[in-house]
């Protein structure tokens, strides 16, 4: 009986650690309700913006890193209009493509905001993360706000800090 106990267990066990973990958050589902088709709405106006981010930190060291979890907020600073992302891109720190959230017009309504997330494990974009943002918005309109929050907690230490993209174009 105590052996076939501890074959179930071992075989639970040894199945669970199989299961393969999301390292982002790569929703597309939530992605998919936020289509929209632009081309028949003129005159917006184009934009694309810099935001840094930080998968990793250095500790103590050039040689010792601390992993981060980032959250990405895209937001509405708009409280009339709609406004459309077109695309996220990030890139590690050598300037390589990671992956692309999306690269179809999506919508935020007036003051909203949604996120993308880049787990603590997922390290791929290493010490000099960053993501390209191509957007448009109505004229006269406010400019959207993309912010990076990176955090981190180990037993009774915490760690957190801000970034702010920049307009580029």
């Amino acid at each position: 009986m105590k052996l076939k106990i501890l074959t179930i267990t071992l075989s639970i066990l040894l199945f669970s650690c199989n299961e393969k973990k999301e390292i982002s958050s790569i929703n597309r589902e939530n992605w998919g309700k936020r289509t929209i088709n632009i081309s028949n709405k003129d005159s917006l106006e184009y934009g694309k913006s810099y935001l840094s981010i930080y998968s990793q930190i250095y500790s103590m060291s050039e040689h010792k890193k601390h992993n981060l979890t980032a959250m990405i907020s895209l937001r509405n600073t708009s409280d009339l209009d709609s406004i459309y992302i077109l695309k996220a891109e990030y890139f590690d720190t050598h300037g390589k493509s990671i992956r692309k959230y999306f690269d179809f017009p999506i919508f935020l309504a007036p003051m909203e905001t949604t996120e993308i997330i880049i787990d603590e494990i997922d390290v791929s974009g290493g010490t000099g993360s960053n993501f390209i943002f191509e957007w448009k918005i109505p004229k006269n309109a406010s400019e959207p706000l993309f912010e990076g929050v990176m955090t981190s907690t180990m037993g009774q230490q915490g760690l957190s800090f801000t970034t702010q993209a920049k307009r580029i174009k």
